[in-house]
C-alpha cells in the first residue's frame, strides 16, 4: 500500500484577484484539505482560539523562530508579526494531509525559497480592467489606492515565472475546478511515488 505524504499548495496572486473567494469555495468542496494556520504576535481577540485561528506568540518567541528558520515566510504589519510556521506544515504533510496556503505574492516568494517542494499556483485576473473593477467595487479604496494597487499588480504579474501553474479566475467555479485538477495531477506525479513503489517491490522480493 502506498502511504503518500501530503503536498503543500500555495495559492497567490495580486490583491483583488479573488484568492480568498476561490480558497473558500475550494474548501467547501474538499473537506480533506488542511488550511495553513498562521502565527502572529498580535493579541488574541474575543472568540478566537489558539491553534485554530492563529498560533499566538510573543515578539521574543517569534523573533527566535525567525532566527531558527522555523518560518516558511513572515512579515510585519502595524507592529505585529505574521508568518507561516514550518513545524505545523511539515507535521500535517507527514500525516498524509495536503496543506493549502493562501498568501500574497511577496510571501509566496519567501515560501519558494524555504520550501521548494511546494506547488505554487498563481491566480490571474481575466484582464487588468477586470482587476480594477473588482478593486473599485469593494468600495473601500480611494482612487489613489486603486492606482497604487494596480501598479503593484503589474509588478506581481511579472513575477509569474516563479510559479508552477497559472489559473485564470474568470469564474470562481472554473478556477476551483482547475485547482482541483492540479491537486490530482500532482499526486499522480511519478517522482512522488516512485521510491515507495520500488520499496514495495523490494519488500515483496525479499
Amino acid at each position: 500500500m502506498i502511504d503518500q505524504k501530503g503536498i503543500l499548495f500555495i495559492l497567490s496572486g495580486p490583491s483583488g484577484v479573488g484568492k480568498g473567494t476561490v480558497r473558500k469555495e475550494l474548501f467547501d468542496q474538499d473537506t480533506e484539505l488542511k488550511y495553513s494556520i498562521s502565527m502572529t504576535t498580535r493579541n488574541i481577540r474575543p472568540g478566537e482560539i489558539d491553534g485554530i485561528d492563529y498560533f499566538y506568540k510573543s515578539n521574543e518567541e517569534f523573533e527566535t523562530l525567525i532566527q531558527q528558520k522555523q518560518l516558511l515566510e513572515y512579515a510585519k504589519y502595524v507592529n505585529n508579526y505574521y508568518g507561516t510556521p514550518r513545524e505545523y506544515v511539515e507535521k500535517t504533510l507527514a500525516n498524509g494531509h495536503d496543506v493549502f496556503l493562501e498568501i500574497e505574492v511577496q510571501g509566496a516568494l519567501q515560501v519558494r525559497e524555504n520550501f521548494k517542494e511546494g506547488v505554487f499556483i498563481f491566480l490571474f485576473p481575466p484582464s487588468l480592467d477586470e482587476l480594477k473593477n473588482r478593486i473599485v467595487n469593494r468600495g473601500t479604496e480611494s482612487q489613489e489606492l486603486v492606482i497604487n494597487r494596480l501598479r503593484e499588480a503589474r509588478k506581481e504579474i511579472e513575477m509569474m515565472d516563479a510559479y508552477d501553474y497559472v489559473v485564470v479566475n474568470d469564474r470562481v467555479d472554473n478556477a476551483v475546478s482547475k485547482i482541483q485538477s492540479i491537486i490530482q495531477s500532482e499526486h499522480c506525479k511519478r517522482e512522488r511515488i516512485e521510491k515507495q513503489y520500488k520499496q514495495l517491490l523490494e519488500d515483496e522480493i525479499s
